[in-house]
């Protein structure tokens, strides 16, 4: 897996950005089942950073907390199959011959508010937002409450099995 970090805003934590984002993009991947390497990149943002983009690609003007863009276009949530065959051909990255996932951008502001907000520690919270994030670029979506049910047990699911729990 080839994960690039673009940290526009000089974000530190007490913790590695690369280090946590790659460790928790393996294990969502490695509990779906992904069987390509793949390439992802995450951009750190601020309010205004991220307000651009949401407005821009969701027509929604307002800063929030991640914003995911899938490279892949799913049947079904977690079904690789779609990128076999003839279809790879549009998702793999020409220089590096992995198969583009998608963007991940997060921003930093939201990650030690709500950190703060909901009583646990800045790492728990980004490595939260990036297997929420991640699950999106596996086809995950929570807009009907089924969806959101299953996307909260899959990322409790990775946060727990990297003992990464609310302090």
């Amino acid at each position: 897996m080839i994960f690039f970090v673009d940290n526009e805003v000089d974000a530190v934590f007490s913790f590695d950005i690369e280090e946590v984002a790659k460790k928790v993009a393996a294990e969502v991947l490695k509990s779906e089942g992904c069987p390509f390497d793949v390439q992802i990149s995450l951009l750190i943002t601020d309010d205004d950073g991220i307000r651009e983009m949401n407005a821009e690609f969701r027509e929604i003007d307002s800063a929030t907390d991640v914003l995911s863009f899938p490279n892949i276009e799913y049947d079904t949530p977690g079904d690789f199959s779609v990128a076999e065959g003839d279809q790879r051909i549009d998702i793999i990255d020409p220089e590096s011959g992995l198969v583009f996932l998608g963007d991940i951008v997060i921003n930093e502001k939201r990650v030690r508010e709500q950190a703060e907000e909901y009583g646990h520690s800045e790492l728990r919270e980004f490595a939260f937002l990036v297997a929420h994030s991640m699950l999106h670029l596996c086809g995950y979506d929570h807009m009907e409450p089924d969806e959101a049910a299953v996307m909260e047990g899959k990322q409790e699911k990775v946060l727990q099995t990297l003992n990464i729990t609310r302090d």
